[in-house]
């Protein structure tokens, strides 16, 4: 049942008045009176009316994108590639060609920061919502999500994730495009395995994200496939801990952990002849610790990232990575944001990675 301003006075225990004077900003109320007001609709989910729109369902010509990061290119790539679709030339039928106005909503990885966008959006009542990048594997969070984004497509919002799974409970989606992220990482893990790589150190990003445990997977499943990978508890004659998990630092992914990260891999295993990063800025921090210890890259150890972002070919060596088309990738999401294509069958897509091989992978000395 529709939330309605009544509702939120009742709740607030207040005059439908002073709630309007509230969520409209032109009019002072006392600060205790304004908290009680904004407490009563964050607990209703209220939403409130457009003053241009007077049907429940109706849609701005607003588009979120939202986005963990913006100053990382992984991010800014495919915002900036759905933008090109949502602000561009329409059909002919909006008010202003069909065009739409994106707004870039940076959560800085937060999860509670997603869902308040998520809520803003809701309240504008958005055309369109971009959801890029892993998502969280948090039950709670989950739900959370799985509930607002049914609230914001049942107002008409369309829902679209690039770079993202889609949700276990969820079904608001008008599409997700989700890289492959697992195939990516086996890819890469066969490579070095090929050259003789036997103690391959991975630089892994954080644990609850879903790119950080498809990127793993597929590392881990060529590694077992080779017979490199021991079960917990493990293998050796001591029976000591899993071997892999000596040889996998988690972080953020950010350039900071991947100098950090790669200098405690090496302290745990400083046998290591190839470093596996969870992304490209990561790779950028591993290579920085690497020269820092001493050591040459790839003559005395490789490195590998993942995204293939711009810099990636620029770096020295060149960094061996997995290639995300991550401008396509933004489009489609965009065209598929205003209705401009239609969704994949069964409204999901996965979308390949291509292994770049470049200088600093090589075969291991010795």
């Amino acid at each position: 049942m529709t939330v309605t301003l009544a509702d939120v006075a009742a709740r607030a225990r207040v005059s439908p008045a002073t709630v309007s004077r509230v969520l409209n900003g032109n009019y002072p109320v006392a600060a205790s009176t304004r908290e009680r007001v904004l407490r009563a609709v964050d607990d209703l989910d209220y939403v409130l009316n457009g003053p241009a729109s007077s049907l429940a369902a109706a849609t701005s010509d607003l588009v979120g994108i939202l986005v963990n990061d913006i100053a990382d290119p992984f991010f800014g790539i495919m915002a900036g590639a759905a933008q090109t679709q949502i602000g561009g030339p329409g059909d002919g039928s909006g008010r202003a060609g069909g065009e739409k106005l994106a707004v870039i909503c940076n959560t800085g990885g937060s999860p509670e920061r997603e869902l308040t966008y998520l809520t803003l959006l809701q309240r504008q009542r958005a055309a369109a919502v971009v959801l890029t990048g892993g998502a969280v594997e948090n039950p709670a969070h989950q739900a959370a999500m799985s509930a607002k984004l049914a609230k914001l497509a049942d107002a008409g919002t369309r829902i679209v994730f690039c770079g993202r799974p889609p949700l276990p409970e969820g079904d608001a989606l008008v599409a997700a495009l989700a890289f492959d992220n697992r195939g990516g990482g086996r890819r890469l893990a066969e490579h070095l395995i090929s050259l003789g790589h036997r103690r391959i150190g991975y630089v892994a990003g954080p644990p609850e994200r879903t790119t950080t445990r498809h990127r793993l997977e597929g590392h881990r499943e060529a590694l077992r496939a080779a017979g490199l990978d021991t079960a917990p508890g493990g293998a050796g004659a001591g029976g000591g801990p899993d071997d892999q998990e000596l040889l996998t630092v988690h972080g953020p992914y950010d350039r900071r952990s991947g100098y950090e990260a790669t200098l405690e891999l090496l302290r745990r295993a400083p046998d290591v002849t190839a470093i596996v990063a969870a992304n490209d800025t990561v790779a950028l921090g591993a290579c920085a610790a690497v020269r820092d210890q001493g050591m040459r890259i790839p003559q005395d150890i490789s490195v590998a990232g993942f995204d293939d972002l711009p810099f990636s070919v620029d770096a020295v060596p060149a960094l061996t990575t997995v290639r995300l088309p991550l401008f396509e990738a933004g489009a489609r999401a965009g065209r598929l944001a205003m209705g401009k294509e239609n969704p994949p069958p069964g409204g999901i897509a996965t979308i390949a990675a291509e292994l770049m091989i470049r200088g600093s992978t090589a075969a291991p000395r010795g």
